[in-house]
Parts: C-alpha cells; sequence; structure tokens
C-alpha cells in the first residue's frame, strides 16, 4: 500500500462532495476511496482506527478529523496549499472541535 489514500464516509453526502471537490483540484496522487470498501475496511484495521468521516493514510501513517483535513491541501492546486501553513495555526483542540461539530452534523447538512 504505496499509495496515499483518503478515505471517506461513503454514506455521507458531505463527505462524498468533498472528496469530489478534492479530485477537481488534486494535483499530486491521492485514492479516494469509502471506508466502508474493502480497502477501507482493510486499512482502517491495520491502523486500528474506527470508521471515522476522514482518515488519510500517507507515508505509512494515519491521520484523522482536521489533521486528516488539513493535510489534504497539499494534494490540491498551490492556491489551496498556500493555505496549508496557516491552517496549523489554529490550536489543535479548537480545530478538532469544529470538524466535531460539523461531523455530528453531517447527515443533516448533506
Amino acid at each position: 500500500m504505496d499509495q496515499d489514500t483518503l478515505l471517506i464516509d461513503g454514506l455521507c453526502s458531505l463527505c462524498t462532495r468533498t472528496g469530489r471537490f478534492i479530485t477537481r483540484r488534486q494535483v499530486r496522487q491521492l485514492e479516494i476511496t469509502e471506508q466502508e470498501s474493502d480497502l477501507g475496511l482493510k486499512l482502517l484495521k491495520r491502523y486500528n482506527l474506527k470508521r471515522d468521516s476522514l482518515v488519510l493514510v500517507c507515508d505509512g501513517k494515519a491521520y484523522v478529523r482536521s489533521s486528516a483535513a488539513i493535510r489534504c491541501l497539499l494534494y490540491m492546486r498551490w492556491n489551496w496549499r498556500l493555505m496549508y501553513p496557516f491552517a496549523w495555526l489554529i490550536p489543535w483542540p479548537i480545530r478538532d472541535l469544529a470538524y466535531v461539530t460539523i461531523a455530528k452534523l453531517r447527515h443533516k447538512i448533506g
């Protein structure tokens, strides 16, 4: 499994739209697949993760929630990648609090 992979919740329309958004702006190779797929379940098991709304597996390490979302910027066009260092300025607890809040509402949003 050398390819970087983004695992999204295939049952969530917000997650699916986010995957399409990234795909249209992607310049670096990133496989986007559903967590419910064979590959998704295999990766979740390998990294001992429960289903989360967003998981990024790259360079043999798994990132979840806001850390995964921010790292997705590195796979996109230059104008999106410019936001990468600034996104890290937001403290982790605040980033994840915002992420978890949106994740709880995502089925209602989609």
